[in-house]
């Protein structure tokens, strides 16, 4: 089992900091007599940590034995702490101080625990029995307390900052634009903050988007300020001279009064966008150890990323698998969020193992999420290398996110080898890979959303219409859309526009298309009114009842939505209309397509959201392709053996007809001519 880090928290006390990284996974049971479950968490390399403490919470079996079970620590492959349950049942926590020397930057911990249950008064089963179990509590987490190490004036010590997992729990990191602004210095903004959400580890945290007049400015804040050079503050302004920015942007450090600014500005929209590109690039902003950074037309800034052509490493370096009895090892895999498996993916493991163990008993086994695909018996001849390759079953649903398992078990050929012996090991080899075989999702629901707008990882021509004069709540609805986006999309280089009025008939023809905004503040969701899920009313105050749901006038203008439809521009683009009867309910829609976890309760194409926070999901298109005739070509190649064989049958089917037909006619000629000779 692995897990990584969810949500966070962050106190201050004085000048030292405590903050707490709770671990991802879920409450899950481990069986065995031994076992093992490894949990990931990083240390900010701007802290100087004075206490680290790992606070496990977890149960043994009613069964086990507490004088002769035991459960041991490791951090980064070094063990530090053993213990024994205490004599109680339910859950239990125990408090662990981590020795500071272990940690790095990103770290591994491991638990393993010998779960020997008890027979009687004196004995204890050796035998694995069902009984023999840990369980590992959601929640288990590792707490710091540090003090901070003060940000370099460089760009990279400022990324780092503006990044990091307490600035942005405490909101402390903010982007900040101009109060007015354009549909460059909006795109600018959405580009940047897509970057960071990128980055974000936290699954309940995001950056905000602000304009000037509400930045307020706090200590310790990390404001990330993208406007035109005409538009910065007077103070920010004299940071720059214009002659800095003859055809070219400037991204410049500056800080002031314990608050930390990142000026990223120019003339044109064109390179205030080509800067904000460089800013979303995690590569460009962590080698960058200087205060200033000029960008120009012939900058490169895109995103790399890795074409791996389906073929996925299950490690980077040697995983050694230590210790008798069974022993697993996880690995995740993660595909590109615009695409989805389907059936033919191919699992090829490469692993080595000790000689002493009875191979009669001995065998590897490897699963995909909690789904066996297949076991080999290991044996003595092939343990300084082994392979296994396996065929994923027909109608696993891999998901854009999975586990691959390899499970050893690892029995010594004498009985009273203690199951902690690290004597029996195997070793999964770098080798060792997946190959998923995956396409395009073309469906137009929110089951699919946000990587119907994505494309090669990155944004897929997006054209976004937001009103002219943008609110508070206005910005947050636009920084709750683009933090989805920024988090699925792993590059910097797709189209993308913001237009504060209605774009051309060649832009809503060739974009998929986002529209945010109330029918007052932004005259093109009227226009759109007649093909919405939920209509509004005529004078454009409330939404309107439909086939499914009945709303009561007040009620009506109160909610807002969500709704995902085909493009009336293009019927192979679509189109997300975020839309209430106020800013206020715009946003509150907008709550629902934020975070990942919230996308993934929704799997139809509209979504109600009233000021109670109660939301409701809804179905109307029949056909949820995005592109009709990729359907057919995605049937075709999906069951193209079947296409052979029913080719084969009705070539059979032909021939026998003609065959038939041929008989028949013969047996008529000749009947015919038997006829004629009488």
């Amino acid at each position: 089992m692995i897990g990584f880090l969810s949500q966070s928290n962050l106190v201050l006390a004085d000048d030292t900091y405590t903050y707490t990284q709770n671990f991802q996974n879920k409450t899950s049971t481990l069986s065995g007599k031994s076992v093992q479950s490894s949990m990931y968490f990083v240390k900010m390399d701007y802290w100087d940590v004075k206490k680290a403490t790992f606070n496990l919470n977890y149960q043994v079996s009613q069964l086990s034995s507490r004088q002769n079970s035991d459960i041991t620590v490791s951090v980064n492959g070094v063990k530090f702490d053993s213990f024994r349950p205490k004599d109680e049942t339910g859950f239990q926590s125990q408090q662990i101080e981590i020795p500071l020397n272990l940690l790095k930057g990103s770290n591994k911990i491991q638990i393993n625990g010998q779960i020997l249950n008890q027979d009687g008064d004196k004995d204890y089963q050796l035998q694995q029995t069902p009984a023999n179990w840990l369980t590992i509590k959601k929640g288990s987490n590792i707490n710091f307390e540090y003090t901070l190490k003060q940000a370099e004036n460089t760009l990279h010590s400022f990324y780092h900052h503006f990044s990091g997992e307490d600035t942005v729990t405490s909101q402390h990191s903010k982007i900040v634009t101009a109060n007015n602004p354009t549909g460059d210095e909006l795109t600018a903004s959405m580009i940047a903050l897509s970057g960071e959400s990128r980055v974000i580890t936290t699954d309940n945290d995001q950056v905000h988007v602000l304009k000037m007049n509400d930045m307020n400015a706090q200590k310790d804040d990390y404001l990330m300020v993208v406007a035109k050079y005409n538009k910065l503050p007077a103070d920010l302004k004299k940071q720059v001279s214009r002659k800095e920015i003859e055809n070219k942007a400037v991204i410049k450090t500056y800080y002031a009064d314990n608050r930390y600014y990142l000026i990223i500005t120019a003339e044109t929209g064109a390179l205030l966008k080509k800067a904000a590109r460089f800013v979303a690039n995690e590569e460009l902003m962590n080698e960058t150890d200087k205060a200033v950074e000029e960008v120009d037309n012939s900058t490169d800034t895109f995103t790399s990323i890795l074409h791996d052509n389906g073929h996925y490493k299950l490690t980077s370096s040697e995983d050694n698998i230590q210790g008798a009895g069974h022993r697993e090892s996880s690995y995740f895999i993660t595909l590109p969020n615009d695409h989805t498996n389907i059936d033919g993916s191919l699992i090829k493991l490469k692993f080595r193992y000790s000689k002493n163990l009875n191979f009669n008993r001995a065998l590897a086994t490897v699963y995909v999420n909690n789904t066996i695909v297949g076991s080999k018996k290991l044996t003595a001849a092939k343990a300084d290398g082994d392979t296994l390759t396996i065929n994923v079953p027909r109608g696993i649903t891999l998901g854009n996110s999975f586990q691959v398992r390899v499970a050893f078990d690892l029995e010594m050929l004498d009985q009273n080898t203690s199951d902690n012996s690290d004597t029996p090991w195997a070793q999964v080899e770098p080798q060792s890979s997946i190959y998923v075989k995956s396409e395009r999702s073309n469906d137009l629901l929110f089951s699919n959303y946000p990587t119907l707008f994505i494309n090669n990882q990155s944004y897929d021509n997006i054209a976004v219409i937001v009103p002219k004069k943008l609110d508070n709540y206005d910005f947050s609805t636009l920084t709750n859309i683009f933090n989805l986006i920024g988090n699925f999309s792993k590059g910097n280089t797709g189209d993308i526009q913001f237009y504060t009025k209605e774009p051309s008939k060649s832009v809503l023809r060739n974009s998929n298309v986002i529209v945010v905004g109330t029918p007052k503040t932004n005259s093109f969701i009227r226009t759109l009114n007649s093909k919405l899920y939920f209509k509004y009313s005529k004078n454009f105050d409330r939404i309107v009842s439909n086939e499914k749901l009945s709303i009561e006038k007040d009620y009506g203008k109160t909610i807002g939505t969500d709704q995902l439809l085909r493009s009336p521009y293009n019927d192979k683009k679509g189109l997300l209309v975020v839309t209430g009867p106020s800013s206020k309910a715009t946003y509150f829609a907008s709550t629902q397509i934020n975070f990942q976890k919230n996308i993934q309760q929704y799997n139809g194409d509209a979504i109600i959201v009233d000021s109670n926070n109660a939301h409701y999901s809804y179905r109307f298109k029949k056909n949820k392709a995005i592109d009709k005739s990729l359907e057919t070509k995605n049937f075709i190649s999906r069951n193209s053996q079947l296409m052979i064989y029913l080719g084969f049958a009705i070539i059979v089917l032909i021939m026998i007809g003609v065959g038939v037909f041929l008989t028949i006619r013969k047996q008529g000629i000749n009947n015919g001519g038997n006829k004629s000779g009488e």
